[in-house]
């Protein structure tokens, strides 16, 4: 690896431990991409319903919504991480996946609103005039090309999410990011092995938004 040595900056980056310690960086990455696929799944399912209550003409539903959307738009991630973590005293692992899940719903019901608004009135008073019910309507119907508007604006949320796992290493989480903070304590060199885990980060976000443009290309035929 004595090319590598070309790479590196004198106090500044060391490409040598840099190319060493990306196996051990990725084996956090397991955990990264759970926090990641489990909390986005689940913000889709409480973003739609957080939708549809925000859409509902009763206002028992749609104040409590719009509260709860504001609340979670209004604070950082990681203070609701530490709020579920150290206030309901759970674990690591399952405390990031409520914290990621409920900000990331937020966000991720304001998407579907927007899109839902988008739909012609007329696509919802043909579904009705068929006889259909409000849930089929809603999941035959409307989610289908509702999904297809918001696929760019989830797209920029999965990757702030993905990003945004990093805090799970505030609670002990050994995710890619703790471990790289481990390596840079055990090494004495935090410049080199943080610029090594933000290439790392910024490699899986363009993978997804290779996939995101792919999924676009998809669905728009």
């Amino acid at each position: 690896m004595n090319w590598l040595s070309y790479l590196s900056i004198p106090n500044f980056f060391d490409a040598p431990l840099a190319f060493q310690s990306i196996p051990k960086i990725l084996a956090g990455f397991p955990i990264s991409a759970l926090l990641t696929v489990v909390s986005f799944g689940l913000a889709l399912v409480l973003g739609l319903l957080l939708t549809l209550a925000q859409l509902s003409r009763f206002r028992v539903l749609h104040w409590p919504a719009r509260a709860f959307i504001s609340f979670m738009r209004g604070v950082p991630m990681l203070v609701v991480l530490f709020i579920i973590y150290f206030g309901f005293e759970i674990n690591a692992l399952p405390a990031a996946i409520v914290a990621f899940t409920i900000n990331c719903s937020a966000f991720v019901s304001e998407v579907f609103r927007s899109s839902f608004i988008a739909i012609d009135k007329g696509q919802w008073e043909a579904a009705y005039s068929l006889g259909l019910p409000y849930r089929r309507v809603v999941l035959k119907v409307i989610l289908p090309q509702a999904f297809r508007i918001a696929i760019p604006a989830l797209g920029n949320i999965l990757l702030d999410l993905f990003k945004g796992t990093s805090l799970a290493a505030m609670i002990t989480v050994t995710d890619m990011f703790m471990d790289a903070k481990i390596i840079a304590g055990a090494n004495l060199d935090y410049m080199t092995i943080y610029i090594t885990i933000a290439i790392i980060y910024w490699f899986f976000c363009w993978l997804m938004t290779i996939g995101q443009t792919q999924l676009e290309h998809h669905l728009a035929y």
